[in-house]
């Protein structure tokens, strides 16, 4: 089970469909229920759901920290941080955390975006059966070499440009733990974040970031508020998403039954769809 495709509730959808096109160098792939899907070579990889009444999402309320976007090599990550700039658009953060090599920046609704590239696994490291993940300086000269060395930024994002994780404020992280690991299967990979866990399958690093950073016991935004409106989760086939339904029916979590799959929410209000591959 992997993340696919994030959907986003914005005020501005002329103005985020620009920023996601310009700055970040997605591509239109059809509409999306009143809205816009956006992605590289055809994949989604942001859904804008138009919502002109929306408000700023609360502080100190649970919902998304940022989505990441996982581009296939050090040469897109490269063209990544020259278009950015390109466009006008200020990074808040670069980072190489030993696994992957990330920028940071926000669109101009104030959701939180992470564009990264992930280190071979041979490169990896491991303590005690744990992968090791640390935040340093990335270095950003270095970066913009690769980008004169390859010659600019292309024309927008890469094929196989996709959601590599999402990373959601909640409001418990034993709550998240228990909703992410103990009913959907997520191993969990970092303990060592203050007010951090992160979570994955396969031996990734993560798939799923959680933190209380927004504060223990934040309470979930207004349905209204601008941001998360839900992640995808997906399966390999419909087999594993009936199995997936029915636990978290007989735990007693809400869902939904829509023509992908279902809609649920995690215990801090965080929406998200679960489908099987091959359904969209």
């Amino acid at each position: 089970m992997e993340p696919g495709a994030v959907r986003l509730r914005v005020a501005n959808l002329d103005g985020q469909r620009e920023f996601y096109e310009r700055a970040i160098g997605l591509r239109s792939v059809g509409p999306a229920n009143g809205g816009a899907r956006l992605g590289a070579d055809g994949a989604v990889v942001v859904e804008l759901g138009d919502t002109p009444e929306a408000r700023p999402r609360p502080p100190g309320t649970t919902g998304l920290f940022h989505l990441a976007i996982l581009v296939p090599d050090r040469a897109e990550l490269a063209a990544a941080l020259a278009r950015v700039t390109g466009a006008g658009w200020h990074l808040s953060g670069a980072s190489d955390h030993l696994v992957s090599e990330a920028l940071y920046l926000s669109d101009p609704e104030g959701n939180g975006i992470e564009i990264y590239r992930d280190r071979p696994r041979s490169e990896w490291r491991y303590e005690d059966g744990r992968v090791q993940m640390s935040t340093l300086p990335l270095d950003l000269d270095a970066l913009l070499a690769e980008v004169r060395e390859t010659g600019g930024d292309g024309d927008g994002m890469a094929a196989g440009t996709r959601i590599g994780h999402v990373h959601l404020n909640v409001a418990d992280l034993d709550d998240a733990e228990g909703f992410y690991s103990g009913l959907l299967g997520f191993d969990v990979t970092v303990r060592g974040y203050p007010g951090a866990l992160f979570l994955s399958t396969g031996g990734y690093h993560h798939h799923i970031g959680v933190n209380t950073w927004a504060g223990p016991g934040a309470p979930a935004p207004p349905p209204e508020a601008r941001g998360l409106d839900w992640f995808e989760l997906v399966v390999e086939d419909p087999r594993q998403l009936a199995e997936l339904e029915a636990r978290l029916e007989g735990a007693g979590v809400e869902l939904e039954r829509i023509a992908e799959g279902v809609r649920t929410g995690d215990p801090s209000g965080n929406g998200l769809r679960i489908r099987s591959s091959g359904m969209s």
